[in-house]
C-alpha cells in the first residue's frame, strides 16, 4: 500500500528569550496525536535592561530572528514554503510594540511583559480614575490595574516617547502585542490584527463580547484607531508577503498567546489545568464557556476561540508568576553560580534540602495571587553552614512555592464556582525538564505532576490552531480521544513523597519569607 501523503504545518513560537520555528508532519490531520515534530530552529534575542525594573526587546531583531528560524527549520525538514499547509504564531503575551502604520518602522523598543516601569502610571490611574480600586476594570476585562498588562505600557509610551506621540497625532500609530507585530511585518503591512487570547491581556477587551471597550480605552488614554482588529485564534490572517525570500505565500491561519497555546497543546479540556515553566510560571485552568470571576487573586481571561468569530469562546482562570526560570538565569548571569541553566539541577542535587534558606525572587514584584508591585527579592535564613548548593535548592523551591500559591487560589475558586477538582497537574516548558524541580513541585502541592515527552507544547498548540484555521481539523478533533492518552509512551509522572506535615511546615516558612519582601521598592 502506498504511504499516505503527509501534511506539514509550521509553528512560530516567539518567546521572552528566544524565537523558535517548528515543522510538524501528520498523515491524519484530524487526529491531534499524529502531529510529529520533524524539524525546528531556535535563536535567542537580546534582553535590554536600560534602568532598574525595565526590560526591553528590539522588535526588528525579533522579526529577523523569526525569518531566520523559519528558513532554517524548513531547510532542516527538507521542505519549501509551498509544502507548508499553514503556519500558526504563538507569542510572549503583554509585551507591547509601537510602529508606524505607513512603513512598518518600530518607534521604540518593545516593552516586555515583566517590565515594571509603569508602576507610577498604574498608581496614578488607580488614584485618579478608579477611586483607589485597582480592580475597577475586572468586571469588564477580568484584569486588575497592573504593570503586567499592555494598556499601561501603551499609555507609558504615549506619555514618554515623542515618536509614539507624533505617530498618534498623525493617525499613523499601530499598537500591538508581538503576534500583531509579526503578522503586520510578515504580510507586508496588509494585516493589523490580534487574536482574542492576546487581546484579553491588554486590559482593554470586553470578555463578554470580545470587543475593545471604548470607555476603558478613553479612561486609559489609548487611541482606539491605533489598536488592531480582534479576530479568533484560528482563521485566515493573510499570507506571508511574496517579497520575503523563501517564505512568501505561506498562509497564516493561527494566532494564540503562548500560555493559551500550551494549554491547547496539552489538550487540557474543561476542568483541566497546566503549568508552564519558562521565564515565568503560568498556570491555566480551562473553564469552558463559563466566565469564572476569581475571588482569590487569579485572572479571568480567554482560553481561545477557534475557527472564526462565530465560534463559542472558551475562558480560563490564570495565575502568573513573574520569575521562574528567570531566577536560574539570574544565578548564572548575575552571580556566576552556574555556567549553564541546566547545571542548576545537579548543583541543587548536591544537598538534601535548602537548609532553612528561603529565596523569594520578587525582582519585579509579585504577581498572582498576591499582586504586590512593591515586593522585591530576598534570601533569608542564611547561616555559615549554607553553601551554593543550598542557594540553588532554594531557587528551585521558590519556583514550586510560587506555583503552589497559584494552585491554592485556583482550588478555592474551583470549589466556589465549578464542580471540578484537580487530581493532577500537567506541566511543560523548558524548566519542566528538570526532574528535581518536578519532584519538588509534586511534594509542594501534594498532587501528581504529569510531564509529556514533548515539552514544546506551546508550539504544538500553535500548530493545532493553524490546522483549525486552515480547515484541516476542528476544535472537537483536538480533544477527541483525550481519555485514551496522547499515544505518548514516555509521559513521566512525579508522585508526592513528602509528608503532609513537612509540606505545610516548608510552606509556612515560605510565606514568612514572602512577608519580608513587601514594601521594599524604592
Amino acid at each position: 500500500m502506498a504511504r499516505r501523503r503527509a501534511t506539514c504545518v509550521g509553528a512560530l513560537d516567539q518567546g521572552t528569550t528566544s524565537t523558535r520555528f517548528v515543522v510538524y508532519e501528520t498523515t491524519a490531520p484530524r487526529d491531534a496525536r499524529t502531529y510529529v515534530k520533524i524539524a525546528s530552529a531556535q535563536r535567542e534575542h537580546a534582553q535590554r535592561y536600560p534602568a532598574p525594573g525595565w526590560c526591553e526587546h528590539d522588535a526588528e531583531e525579533i522579526f529577523e530572528r523569526a525569518l531566520t528560524c523559519a528558513r532554517e527549520a524548513l531547510r532542516s525538514a527538507g521542505v519549501t514554503a509551498s509544502d507548508l499547509a499553514c503556519v500558526g504564531i504563538t507569542n510572549q503575551r503583554e509585551t507591547t510594540c509601537a510602529w508606524r502604520r505607513s512603513d512598518g518602522t518600530a518607534l521604540a523598543n518593545a516593552v516586555v511583559w515583566l517590565d515594571s516601569r509603569t508602576r507610577e502610571t498604574c498608581d496614578a490611574v488607580v488614584r485618579e480614575a478608579c477611586d483607589g480600586d485597582k480592580n475597577a476594570f475586572v468586571a469588564t476585562c477580568g484584569l486588575p490595574v497592573s504593570t503586567y498588562f499592555s494598556a499601561m505600557k501603551m499609555r507609558w509610551l504615549l506619555e514618554n516617547d515623542e515618536g509614539v506621540r507624533e505617530a498618534a497625532r498623525e493617525k499613523d500609530l499601530c499598537f500591538g502585542t508581538i503576534e500583531s507585530w509579526l503578522v503586520y511585518k510578515l504580510t507586508g503591512g496588509k494585516a493589523h490584527i490580534t487574536d482574542v487570547s492576546n487581546a484579553s491581556r491588554t486590559l482593554l477587551m470586553r470578555l463578554d463580547d470580545l470587543t475593545w471597550d471604548a470607555a476603558t480605552c478613553e479612561t486609559l488614554g489609548v487611541p482606539m484607531d491605533a489598536l488592531p482588529e480582534i479576530k479568533s485564534c484560528a482563521e485566515d490572517f493573510g499570507e506571508i508577503d511574496a517579497s520575503i525570500e523563501g517564505l512568501g505565500g505561506i498562509k497564516i491561519t493561527g494566532c494564540i498567546g503562548d500560555q493559551q497555546s500550551a494549554t491547547l497543546g496539552q489538550r487540557c479540556d474543561v476542568g483541566q489545568a497546566k503549568n508552564t515553566y519558562g521565564t515565568g510560571c503560568f498556570m491555566i485552568l480551562n473553564t469552558g464557556s463559563t466566565i469564572v470571576r476569581s475571588k482569590h487573586g487569579l485572572l479571568t481571561t480567554m482560553a481561545w476561540q477557534l475557527g472564526g468569530r462565530d465560534k463559542t469562546p472558551k475562558y480560563a482562570l490564570e495565575g502568573s508568576v513573574a520569575i521562574a526560570g528567570a531566577v536560574v538565569h539570574w544565578l548564572r548571569d548575575n552571580l556566576g553560580l552556574i555556567k549553564t541553566a541546566s547545571d542548576i539541577e545537579s548543583l541543587a542535587g548536591t544537598v538534601e534540602d535548602a537548609a532553612g534558606v528561603s529565596f523569594v525572587p520578587a525582582f519585579s514584584g509579585l504577581f498572582a495571587p498576591r499582586w504586590r508591585e512593591d515586593a522585591r527579592g530576598v534570601i533569608v535564613g542564611l547561616t555559615q553552614y549554607v553553601n551554593k548548593g543550598h542557594i540553588a535548592r532554594a531557587a528551585l523551591d521558590a519556583i514550586a512555592f510560587q506555583s503552589r500559591d497559584v494552585l491554592d487560589a485556583m482550588r478555592q475558586d474551583m470549589a466556589e464556582s465549578t464542580s471540578h477538582s484537580l487530581s493532577a497537574l500537567k506541566v511543560d516548558g523548558g524548566a519542566s525538564a528538570n526532574n528535581l524541580l518536578m519532584q519538588i513541585q509534586a511534594d509542594c502541592i501534594g498532587l501528581n505532576v504529569i510531564r509529556p515527552s514533548d515539552v514544546e507544547t506551546t508550539a504544538r498548540g500553535a500548530a493545532y490552531a493553524a490546522a483549525i484555521g486552515a480547515g484541516l481539523m476542528t476544535e472537537e478533533d483536538v480533544f477527541a480521544n483525550v481519555s485514551e492518552g496522547d499515544g505518548d509512551r514516555d509521559i513521566t509522572e512525579f508522585v508526592p513523597k513528602l509528608s503532609i506535615e513537612a509540606r505545610e511546615t516548608n510552606y509556612a516558612r515560605w510565606n514568612d519569607a514572602v512577608e519580608r519582601t513587601l514594601n521594599l521598592s524604592a
